[in-house]
């Protein structure tokens, strides 16, 4: 694997807790400050008809932000925090489809998706009101602690009156959205999450070789039956059923002493060190502080790449339909990404370099980064990451240059990308660097993340969505 580096600034790792804030969402970044254009609008006879209000790109990456903030707070695992992305952005998603003739449904594309009729009952409504306040009522029903959205419904609403948009409008699009949600609802609802709970407990093998909960919590598997929900545009979570990891074995002489080796006699440079920290991304990280465990919060490797798709969006100037697209094409590649890693990681159920290292080679080894709680192979972060590296470049180009601001707020600072590639082929290095994977979990995970990313533009292509900036 090429190994990149780029421009950082170090600063010590300890994220906070964070909750959403229910601050005016126009007040969010300076770059929102002013950008609702008053679009007027001139018939043919030239007299001016009623303006309307655009409402920012920005505006979509408020609302992810403030899922992102709910699932920190939650410990939402990574499988699922893709899942609430990828329903709520669909709810957007669908509003745009169904009131601008420029953006298509996803019913032509994604597995069982509804045919949900056009609401035209409804003359006042907003279409990226309506939008974002779908999204929210989406995530507010299916998030754990999703009520703390509704208080920033208010705020949005508040906000858009005092913009200037008309009570019927704003009535109407809460109307409309309502009943979007509703169907959005029930299709998750249909995916089979839900059966999940009735499946007897997973209990670790105690074949040599096989995956074991790993200190200092020694968590449950997570999300073992992962590969049972219904794919968004995979036809099934084995689609891409990759190659078997390198073969377990005690022989000092083998492949996979190798591959262990590697990990335990990595490079850790500073550069490295800040590397893992700024793409470790683990929910369920613990830090023993004396007699206490103290459990560290941190967005789920998904957020991350929610948050850079909202850096894109807003630094390519995109208008809010086209940024809700990309957002829902995103996310929709989130999903199915973790689908078919997960499909993968209980298939193989590999054990952990922490477990195999302290075994075979040194007793009081720990890695870097703390081991997260389910099987090895393949890398979570290598797959999604390259999903989205590869759906963001369709739609941005090669050689998007941008700024990852997307951790600052848990104080591990920013870094410089010269292509969204460039930025997943870090985040995939840092497995190795943080000591939670061997480099052919790595290396194949990206391998997984690519044909996903490339089979979901082709199907989104094919039916008329998810065309790049430059058509």
């Amino acid at each position: 694997m090429k190994r990149l580096s780029s421009p950082v600034s170090i600063h010590s790792y300890r994220p906070a807790l964070v909750k959403p804030s229910a601050r005016s969402p126009f007040g969010r970044q300076p770059i929102l400050l002013g950008v609702c254009i008053l679009l007027l609008a001139f018939a043919c006879t030239g007299q001016r008809e009623k303006p309307t209000i655009s409402l920012p790109a920005g505006m979509i990456g408020w609302i992810t932000e403030s899922m992102t903030d709910l699932m920190v707070n939650d410990i939402t695992n990574p499988p699922l925090a893709a899942r609430f992305y990828a329903y709520a952005a669909l709810a957007g998603y669908e509003v745009v489809s169904q009131e601008d003739t420029l953006f298509q449904s996803m019913a032509k594309v994604l597995n069982d998706y509804p045919d949900i009729p056009a609401q035209n009952d409804l003359p006042n409504q907003h279409t990226q009101v309506s939008a974002a306040l779908a999204m929210i009522e989406v995530a507010s029903a299916m998030q754990p602690s999703g009520s703390e959205l509704l208080k920033l419904k208010q705020s949005f609403l508040d906000s858009c009156s005092a913009l200037g948009i008309e009570k019927s409008a704003l009535s109407d699009s809460e109307a409309y959205a309502k009943r979007i949600a509703q169907h959005i609802l029930a299709y998750a609802k249909s995916d089979r999450y839900a059966e999940i709970s009735n499946y007897p407990r997973y209990t670790p093998s105690e074949v040599p070789g096989s995956w074991y909960p790993t200190p200092p919590g020694y968590f449950a598997p997570v999300e073992p039956y992962f590969n049972t929900i219904r794919p968004f545009s995979l036809v099934k979570a084995d689609q891409f059923k990759p190659i078997p990891p390198v073969s377990f074995s005690e022989n000092p002489h083998s492949d996979f002493f190798r591959l262990m080796r590697q990990v335990y006699e990595v490079d850790l440079t500073t550069e490295a060190r800040t590397i893992a920290a700024f793409w470790d991304c683990n929910p369920f990280a613990l830090e023993e502080t004396g007699h206490l465990m103290v459990g560290l919060k941190q967005i789920s490797p998904g957020g991350h790449w929610i948050g850079i798709t909202d850096i894109a969006c807003r630094q390519a100037g995109v208008g809010f339909n086209k940024a809700m697209e990309i957002t829902a094409v995103v996310s929709v590649g989130l999903m199915d990404g973790f689908l078919s890693c997960w499909d993968e990681k209980y298939r193989s159920n590999r054990i952990r370099p922490e477990t195999a290292i302290r075994k075979y080679l040194d007793p009081t080894y720990t890695p870097l980064l703390q081991t997260p709680p389910f099987p090895e192979y393949l890398s979570g972060h290598s797959t999604i990451s390259t999903t989205s590296a590869e759906i963001l470049t369709h739609f941005f180009g090669d050689g998007f240059a941008y700024t990852d601001t997307v951790e600052e707020k848990y104080h591990l600072g920013r870094r410089d990308f010269n292509s969204f590639y460039e930025a997943a082929n870090e985040a995939s290095i840092s497995r190795l660097y943080g000591g939670i994977h061997y480099i052919d979990a790595i290396e194949v995970g990206q391998e997984q993340g690519k044909k996903v990313g490339e089979w979901i533009i082709a199907q989104m292509t094919e039916n008329g969505i998810a065309n790049p900036l430059s058509k």
